[in-house]
């Protein structure tokens, strides 16, 4: 393992720092978190939200996150930043919450030609940054289809993550539940879903929450992750990550 990257402690700083963002609309200011040191943490795992944002179900595990004083990371998807979705983008970002980029249209992006692939990632990076003012350090591909043409173009970090299908209205709760619990270790990213409606995975978080601070895990955003971990990221190395020590492509 080699020290975090600038572009890790960038990130981090600009979470905890005390100093407001200016936004164009107006002063956004995130909450401090995290430690100064990686020998600091414990046990880290970060929870990832995907297919937000919304005025309902992103709110909603918002407030379970806010109830048990934990951070998460939300990929959002650039067609659904509207002013009424910003508000809960804005409030993530304050409570310590980190923002990253799920694309603009959430389609195949491993079909597109390089110039619409850039224009995927600049549209949702613009976005963000009018919001709180910082672009995103890292990526979610749509599908976890990726392709070097991708990785040629997308100057973010991959991030894939262990996922319990929550995404399917079949898997109950309590499924949700247990399949995350049995995939939970120590720098593990975790994959879950705040898309419109999706209460089952809010019923989840108020299970598995209070089940990962019992096993001793301090829940991060996946800046946190990698700079707890000690691990350098980088845009260069064609990996999608899916636990912070990752050294091949798909983990």
């Amino acid at each position: 393992m080699t020290a975090c990257s600038d572009n890790v402690s960038s990130q981090v700083s600009e979470s905890t720092g005390s100093a407001p963002v200016t936004t164009a609309a107006e002063t956004v200011t995130s909450a401090p978190i995290g430690h100064e040191k990686a020998e600091e943490y414990g046990k880290v795992i970060a929870l990832t939200f995907d297919d937000g944002p919304n005025t309902s179900t992103t709110g909603e595990v918002l407030d379970v996150l806010e109830k048990y004083g934990v951070r998460g990371t939300f990929f959002l998807i650039g067609d659904n930043i509207n002013e009424q979705s910003s508000e809960n983008v804005k409030r993530a970002y304050q409570m310590g919450c980190e923002i990253a980029n799920h694309s603009k249209t959430h389609s195949y992006m491993n079909k597109m030609s390089a110039e619409d692939i850039k224009a995927e990632i600049a549209f949702t990076n613009e976005k963000i940054k009018e919001i709180i003012g910082v672009e995103p350090t890292f990526f979610r591909p749509p599908y976890i289809a990726v392709d070097q043409n991708m990785f040629d173009n997308i100057d973010l970090t991959f991030i894939s993550g262990y996922g319990c299908e929550d995404y399917e209205q079949k898997v109950t709760a309590q499924q949700r539940y247990e399949r995350t619990m049995k995939q939970a270790k120590d720098g593990a990213i975790i994959l879950l879903h705040d898309q419109q409606g999706n209460f089952q995975t809010v019923q989840a978080l108020e299970m598995i929450i209070p089940d990962l601070l019992e096993q001793g895990y301090e829940l991060v955003t996946c800046s946190e992750l990698f700079f707890a971990k000690g691990v350098e990221i980088s845009t260069d190395n064609d990996i999608v990550y899916s636990y912070a020590e990752q050294t091949t492509m798909y983990g």
